[in-house]
């Protein structure tokens, strides 16, 4: 069991998750980092990161790989891919896998979310390759190019006014005949001539061959579907957090499952803090996961000298 102690244990191998892993180990905090999949996270997906800053345009899996070494080189233990079994926020304890337990003085939950998906044929398969669910990771790479953009909240109008400054045309696909969106956010989209709207429809497929080529569109009135050549997608229907393990783990989340936090990112159980897009927050990109990481390892290591 000796070995399995240690100062901090980070869940979560995003950005978030290895910023924290960075700062701790760094600090000389014994420091564990788990994943349930692939350290990265959705960063991972991205093809092309070209707005972080200081770092020329890089693959979202190459930036990943960077931070990845250099927790470890501060001697951070990266464990990814890991079956998470239990989890005692109070004691400060994990299980996972065959029933190996690891212990700590503090935990940051960095576990992060992920778009919610239309779930239809295709999205899975041109996920990245033109089905993207981040206007400002992907935008530029639609420039004088058709594309779609899903949703009828504040999120989908106004990344659809910012695409229009790369896409030749926008079209607005929505399934009521509304929008769920502030005023403002509704007259931006309604003045760009560059957007145009196809209501009271879903999405109900996409097809192509090595790209997206085309959406099938079902009229909800009618009924009739009909199909559209497009050279991508955005999907902005809203946001999952991934905190399913903590619905019942007596910690404090809002009515969107989001982690809410105090100032210094420590969640309502003491030395138990939340980073990156696990956390309620507006926006979410890599430098302000990473932002939260720092905040919250930094937290966690006052929280530890202190005890």
């Amino acid at each position: 069991m000796e070995n399995n102690q240690y100062d901090v244990i980070v869940i979560g191998g995003g950005p978030a998750g290895l910023t924290a892993g960075i700062y701790l180990s760094r600090s000389k905090m014994k420091t564990l980092i788990v994943d349930t999949g692939t350290i990265g996270g959705q960063m991972v997906l991205t093809h092309e990161i070209a707005n972080y800053p200081g770092v020329e345009p890089i693959s979202g899996y190459q930036l990943s790989g960077i931070m990845k070494r250099q927790a470890k080189s501060f001697g951070c233990v990266v464990k990814s891919n890991i079956d998470l079994k239990d989890l005692n926020l109070e004691e400060k304890t994990i299980t996972i896998n065959k029933g190996e337990v690891f212990s700590a003085k503090a935990i940051i939950w960095a576990s992060g979310g992920r778009s919610r998906m239309l779930n239809v044929p295709g999205e899975e398969e041109f996920k990245g390759r033109g089905i993207s669910y981040c206007a400002t990771c992907d935008g530029d790479f639609f420039q004088d190019k058709e594309i779609i953009v899903v949703g009828g909240g504040n999120s989908a109008l106004e990344e659809a006014v910012s695409l229009t400054k790369y896409a030749s045309k926008v079209t607005i696909v929505h399934e009521f005949d509304h929008f769920q969106a502030f005023d403002h956010a509704i007259a931006e989209a309604k003045k760009n001539p560059k957007i145009d709207y196809i209501m009271e429809s879903h999405i109900v497929g996409f097809e192509g061959s090595n790209s997206l080529e085309k959406a099938r569109i079902k009229n909800l009135k009618t009924g009739n579907i009909s199909e559209k050549a497009i050279d991508g997608v955005f999907i902005f229907i809203g946001y999952v957090p991934n905190t399913e393990f903590l619905k019942e783990k007596e910690i404090e989340l809002n009515n969107r499952n989001e982690v809410t936090v105090n100032e210094n990112l420590e969640t309502s159980i003491k030395g138990v803090f939340a980073a990156g897009d696990t956390l309620a927050k507006r926006y979410r990109q890599i430098t302000t996961a990473v932002s939260d990481g720092t905040i919250a390892a930094l937290n966690a290591i006052e929280f530890i000298n202190k005890a």
